[in-house]
């Protein structure tokens, strides 16, 4: 094992101006999958899970999702919340039991709610409710993929080190070229969450600027004319 004096941050921040791998690229069509982006993990004026690392994260995944409705591609959201006997949460709700805890995220409480700056379109997005930190496990998000025939899969919400990493290895497995945009993750520690953006980088997803994705984006609209 590598020793290092510097920080996950720093570390992160070495990869990115010195990329050691090639990149998996962008493919022919995308879904974009929103995670968990509930005021349980976005609102810090309220909840102690809360967190936020760029403070424009809900801004670039609303920019995103609009040039994502401009070219009839999928737009996603996926939330958690469970029963009142949190029986659901499986063994992953056994490991604490105070107001902050998982699996004390109820439905029709405040903190299963989205977030309210997020510009969501009810009529025509996909709504997941997902128990585990996969947007894969359990939902019906593959089959959503196959049938719009899509082969890459963009990633944004939090957290970086949780249920980002956890779709971003399935996402993967399934056979998807998948991309972070930076600036739309998030976690609770600096610390956390760079030292998972170098290791999605460096095994799983391409970890790209948030501008880059948009240009894709845009060049896609141009081409639909």
């Amino acid at each position: 094992m590598q020793a290092s004096d510097k920080t996950a941050k720093q570390i992160y921040f070495d990869l990115k101006n010195n990329p050691t791998r090639k990149r998996f690229g962008f493919g022919s069509k995308a879904v974009l999958v929103n995670i968990d982006p509930q005021k349980a993990y976005t609102r810090t004026d309220l909840f102690n899970t809360a967190y936020e690392t760029d403070p424009n994260q809900l801004q670039y995944i609303n920019n995103l999702a609009e040039q994502f409705r401009k070219l009839q591609w999928p737009v996603v959201w996926t939330h958690v919340a469970y029963m009142d006997s949190a029986e659901d949460a499986g063994v992953w709700g056994t490991r604490t039991d105070t107001p902050d805890s998982l699996q004390n995220i109820k439905f029709n409480s405040q903190r299963n709610e989205f977030d309210d700056r997020l510009n969501i379109d009810f009529k025509k997005d996909v709504i997941y409710l997902k128990k585990m930190p996969s947007a894969f496990f359990e939902t019906q998000l593959q089959s959503l993929l196959v049938w719009h025939k899509v082969d890459t899969v963009i990633l944004t919400g939090g957290s970086t080190s949780g249920c980002i990493r956890a779709t971003g290895v399935d996402s993967l497995s399934r056979g998807y070229r998948t991309i972070v945009p930076e600036e739309c993750v998030a976690d609770k520690h600096e610390s956390y969450h760079y030292a998972n953006l170098t290791d999605l980088s460096l095994k799983y997803c391409d970890v790209l600027d948030t501008a880059e994705v948009m240009g894709w984006l845009d060049q896609k609209i141009a081409e639909q004319g």
